[in-house]
């Protein structure tokens, strides 16, 4: 426990460098690391390796990009090697078919008639076509579909996913999670009309979107589900960066228009809801996404009363 305590110290240093881009100190961090012996449980649970993979894209140090890379190479042998052990448990157990009482008699028969003889005992067949066990994931499987736009989609999806080694950190199956994405989006739409092709876009530019990689990793690692970003609104999926100054500059327009008497552009277009007077003032401000229409500040010029609307 206190390993994973301080493996999960260092990985939040490093993701508060990236985000302030400036990785001063990142090597002595990476030190740190490259003496802790490392377990599976503890890459899994603290997720240290996005954030040192994230460190070697950031850093302009060759020193620290050499350790990151010579990191994250010995841990992917850890995730290998565990998964190697799993098929190799699940090959154990296909290959051990279950034998009945007289089955294992006939069996102890023929091999003491084999050596009376002086010939080797027959092997076993094994079945030609066995079956073999359902790879575990943690997503539901998702629908075959034969639909060109919908497989087109999907191989986008994919892309976007892929647009760095965060995947591999990660181990994701990017082909099984674009494929639950679609599934949802068209599941809403039941068709692959205009609503369901710009819905498809706006989940692929976030997604590829450079400026806002915890959006992709946090949907890799599951944080994020496949039916959540399917349905994720435009300023849901922005970075924090970007809506931190979205509320930042919400607040000081509406702040300002709240406060101030006079400005604006003067018109008769609008009835006053208490005095029903026509003098007022108007200012229109862009304060959500850009593909959203402008809100409308108007003032009575009369009364002073103050409305919006978009």
């Amino acid at each position: 426990m206190a390993k994973n305590q301080e493996v999960e110290r260092i990985a939040k240093k490093l993701d508060k460098m990236v985000h302030k881009k400036n990785t001063d100190g990142a090597l002595d961090l990476l030190m740190e690391l490259k003496n802790i012996k490392m377990s599976l449980e503890t890459l899994q649970s603290t997720r240290v390796g996005m954030s040192v993979n994230a460190v070697r894209k950031h850093s302009s140090e060759e020193e620290v990009q050499t350790l990151a890379k010579a990191l994250i190479k010995s841990w992917k042998k850890l995730l290998d090697g565990a998964e190697g052990k799993s098929e190799e448990k699940e090959k154990k157990k296909e290959g051990s078919p279950v034998r009945s009482s007289s089955t294992s008699k006939d069996s102890g028969s023929s091999e003491k008639s084999s050596k009376t003889s002086g010939e080797s005992p027959t092997m076993p067949t094994t079945p030609t076509s066995p079956t073999l066990l359902p790879r575990v994931t943690s997503f539901p499987p998702a629908p075959v579909t034969t639909d060109n736009v919908r497989n087109k989609c999907r191989e986008l999806l994919v892309a976007a996913l892929q647009t760095d080694d965060d995947h591999k950190t990660i181990g994701a199956d990017c082909e099984h999670l674009a494929a639950q994405i679609e599934e949802e989006i068209f599941q809403e739409f039941k068709s692959t009309d205009i609503k369901y092709k710009t819905r498809l876009r706006s989940r692929i530019s976030n997604l590829k979107d450079q400026k806002n990689p915890d959006l992709r990793r946090n949907v890799l690692c599951g944080s994020i589900s496949a039916r959540r970003i399917a349905s994720m609104t435009a300023e849901e999926m922005a970075s924090a960066e970007l809506k931190q100054m979205r509320e930042t500059l919400t607040k000081e327009l509406i702040r300002e228009h709240q406060l101030s008497k006079v400005g604006g552009t003067e018109t008769d277009m609008f009835i006053c809801s208490k005095c029903h007077g026509k003098s007022c003032s108007y200012t229109q401000v862009q304060i959500r996404s850009a593909d959203e229409p402008m809100t409308t500040f108007v003032l009575c010029n009369s009364c002073g009363n103050r409305w919006k609307f978009c």
